[in-house]
């Protein structure tokens, strides 16, 4: 039997709840995930250290006060290794109202849990951050390219692209990492015989980003050229698609026209946390 740790589930609460038999903790452990649990006043790089094996959701819970919880993810965000994994912010429903879609979760869950919609959100939330790329279909985060089918789903969603805004994502996202410069794009994606001008380039940038919006992790390095970043390089910058080269774009430039959960649960009231003055130290516990 191979020694290789499974990713876990961390949960964050008020230590005197961290355990319940009806807490997220307690489930997800019934239903087999590994967890490790964190006070929300505790440093979280004590469960960090315990192993090298990464957390695949966050699941705090708030109770009725969700600016700690807030707070907290915050603080976890600080961790390069918790940067970008998915987040579950649990409250009673009678505290929704003051959750902030600016809050930094990616989902939020109302108490009591019911177990496979607790798992089936943690799934979904997995998926949706996933990386594969295979012969016929490549995803970066919310992005499917399906080459195969020429089609291109932004969360499930379809988008209409041109053949050569297809042709340019594909490469794109084949080589991610890579710096190109536009000339370099117009020999790879438009052929070697393309006589127009590199400006067309910017212009299916500009059309992909506006397409694509923010699940596109398109940068321009200014005076080198366009990459799509790896999960390894964090947010970057987008900027626009003018001036990769050095150059400043113009729209109208050579033409770039080518010949597209079961509902929630009812509440049940939980105890209050304290306030933010009283900072109980309790251990981080591993299960």
């Amino acid at each position: 039997m191979s020694g290789e740790k499974s990713p876990f589930v961390l949960v964050v609460g008020h230590g005197t709840h961290l355990e319940s038999e009806d807490g997220a903790a307690a489930i997800l452990r019934q239903l087999g995930a590994r967890v490790r649990t964190l006070d929300l006043w505790d440093d979280v790089s004590g469960v960090l250290a315990l192993g090298e094996d990464r957390a695949r959701a966050i699941v705090v819970e708030g109770a009725d006060r969700p600016d700690l919880a807030i707070a907290a993810l915050r603080a976890l965000r600080r961790e390069p290794s918790l940067e970008v994994v998915p987040a579950i912010l649990s409250v009673p429903e009678r505290q929704v109202a003051r959750v902030e879609p600016s809050s930094g979760f990616d989902d939020f869950i109302v108490p009591p849990y019911v177990p496979a919609e607790l798992y089936a959100r943690i799934r979904a939330l997995e998926w949706k951050r996933s990386e594969f790329a295979n012969d016929e279909r490549l995803k970066m985060g919310g992005i499917v390219i399906d080459r195969a089918a020429h089609e291109v789903t932004v969360d499930g969603r379809r988008v209409s692209l041109t053949a050569k805004e297809f042709a340019l994502l594909a490469f794109l996202a084949s080589n991610r990492g890579r710096v190109f410069g536009r000339d370099a794009l117009l020999a790879r994606v438009w052929g070697m015989s393309y006589d127009g001008g590199a400006r067309t380039v910017d212009i299916h940038v500009r059309r992909l980003r506006a397409k694509l919006g923010d699940a596109l992790p398109l940068e321009t390095l200014r005076g080198a050229g366009y990459k799509l970043r790896t999960p390894s390089d964090g947010a970057g910058r987008g900027g626009d698609a003018d001036g990769a080269d050095g150059t400043d774009g113009a729209d109208g430039a050579d033409s770039a026209d080518e010949h597209e959960l079961p509902p929630l649960a009812t509440t049940r009231t939980k105890a209050p946390l304290p306030d933010a003055s009283a900072r109980p130290r309790a251990r981080a516990r591993v299960r």
